[in-house]
Parts: structure tokens; sequence; C-alpha cells
């Protein structure tokens, strides 16, 4: 069942949001609104996220504050990575979390947590059991990122490809599970803290492991998942034939639905992380899949919903 939208995803990242068309976020604030306001009117018992920023910003929070954002949310969410891209240690994570929440009465998920095993799995075992100690209880929602590496002959989401060392190539060894199917470690440890955790798992137009996934989170007691419906995705060939089917195999679990991703044809330049032409366009896609996936029915429970919008 859809248990909360999110609006975009790392909207403070250049991999995800054009700064260079946007440098003040004037323009993704308007998109948010417009998003949220849709959202509000097809069903106002969804609560909604404020896409999770990465790096977490205090000061990208005081510009939502300022551009009206945080009026048309319930939530707020952060990503972080200490052992792979962040500049702050692993045991910073209470503190980080803590930053936020001081700036405003809403409730801060960690909607992003992970640990790649581009050095070792065995890192990613330590950190997992460590981050689950620091976060658990900090935040309504903490989610690991994620639950399979990335196949490596697919493009990581990102515009960091060129950037010095491992950076790039850390985005494919996330996963709990490899990409040939065998579990790692930290699957094992994963699983001792569920559903505390929850998991983020993107699926790529008509993703091959969607059924995987769904046997895997059973298996591990996961309840809450964030994903993403891309509004790129919307205009290929088949579209709602795999909305559906993606929407109809997760609908035992608690979903976070991720709305982001401006079609080429639809944004200022051809670019998935582009500010949209119109912010009226990406509203009508927010509506469009409310009212197609929970639409004041197949929604979390009240009980659920409470405990999603209000603070930890």
């Amino acid at each position: 069942m859809i248990e909360a939208a999110m609006l975009w995803n790392e909207p403070n990242n250049k991999s995800h949001w054009d700064l260079e068309l946007d440098p003040d976020f004037r323009l993704f604030a308007e998109t948010a609104i417009a998003g949220a306001q849709a959202i509000h009117d097809v069903n106002p018992a969804i609560p909604r996220v404020l896409g999770g920023m990465s790096p977490i910003d205090a000061n990208f929070v005081r510009n939502m504050q300022m551009r009206g954002v945080l009026d048309h949310v319930e939530a707020i969410a952060v990503h972080g990575f200490p052992l792979d891209w962040n500049h702050w240690s692993l045991h910073d994570w209470p503190e980080k979390v803590a930053e936020i929440r001081a700036l405003t009465h809403l409730p801060v998920w960690v909607s992003e947590v992970g640990v790649s095993t581009f050095g070792a799995e065995e890192v990613q075992a330590w950190g997992l059991a460590r981050t689950a100690a620091l976060l658990k209880g900090q935040a309504p929602r903490v989610l690991w990122y994620s639950l399979f590496d990335l196949p490596k002959s697919w493009e990581a989401t990102t515009r960091h490809r060129e950037a010095e060392g491992s950076s790039y190539y850390r985005h494919f060894y996330l996963g709990l599970i490899r990409e040939d199917g065998t579990p790692k470690p930290s699957l094992e440890v994963f699983a001792e803290h569920t559903p505390d955790l929850g998991l983020c798992q993107w699926f790529h137009f008509e993703d091959h492991r969607l059924d995987d996934a769904v046997a895997w989170m059973r298996r591990l007691g996961v309840r809450h998942l964030r994903t993403g419906l891309s509004w790129a995705d919307w205009y290929r060939p088949n579209a709602e034939a795999w909305f559906d089917r993606m929407m109809d195999a997760l609908a035992e679990f608690d979903v976070t639905v991720t709305f982001c991703f401006t079609p080429e044809h639809m944004g200022i330049a051809p670019h998935h992380t582009s500010p949209p032409q119109r912010k009226e366009d990406f509203a009508d896609f927010c509506r469009l899949m409310i009212e197609r996936y929970a639409a004041r029915t197949g929604v979390a429970d009240a009980r659920t919903l409470a405990t999603a919008a209000g603070a930890a």
C-alpha cells in the first residue's frame, strides 16, 4: 500500500537537479509545491515528504522554509553515505539528524543510508550494524540502500562519472545481494534489524529483479519500502503496464513512492535533471499517479500514516 509520496530525489545534488539552471532552487521550490498541492488534492491522507537531501545541508532546509515548501510537506528526508562519499564520520549520524530536526517541527526521515562493498564486504556488514545502532529510534523511517547491487552493464544515475578514484564505481556495490543473486554477509545483519529498518530499492523500467525483490523482502521481514515512479519513464512505450505491474507486486508493503526525473521533452534542458518548463506538468504527473495508485483506497492504514508523519 502507499504510505507516503516523496517529492523528488536529492534535489540539492547535481546528479538529480541541475543547479546551473536553478542555482537558488526557486524553480525546484515552485515545482515541489505544485506537486505537493496536487497530491493533497487527490488524497490529503498521504504524507508528503521533501525529497532526501544529499548532502545534508541546513542552508537548503532554510531555503525551502523561506520559499514555502515546508508548508506543503509532512516530513523532510536526508541521505547519507559517510563510508563512501560524505565528508563526515559514520558516528556523526545522530548529530546530522538532530541538526535538521532543530530547524523545523517536521519529522526527519533517513530515506537512504548505505555502505558500498567496493573495498570489502566486511566493511558493509560492520557499517550496517553500526548504522542501525546509531539510527534506530532517531527517525520515523530508516531505509537501507539497497537490496541489490546495480548490474555492471547499467549506468548509475549520477553526473560524477569522471570523479577521481572509485567514486562512480561504488554505486554498483551498495546491495545486500550480489549481481549474481548470492547474498553478502550483510544480508544476515540486515535481517536482525527488520522491520525497524526498511529498504530503498529503485526498480529500473521493466526491471527483471522485481519478483526476486518481493520474495527476498518477504523472507527478510521488510515492511517499509521506498522506490521511484519516474516521470521520464511515464513516456516510454508500455509504461502504464510496467507501472501497474510494479505497484501490484509491491502492494503488500508500505511503499513510499518518489516522483522525480524530468522527461527530456519537458525540461528547460533535455535532461532528467532539468527543471521542467512548466511546473504544472509535474503536478499533473503527481496527480495522475496518486489517482491511479492511492486515490483514497490502497493507502497504508491510519496508524501507519500517523507513525510516518509523526516525529520519532
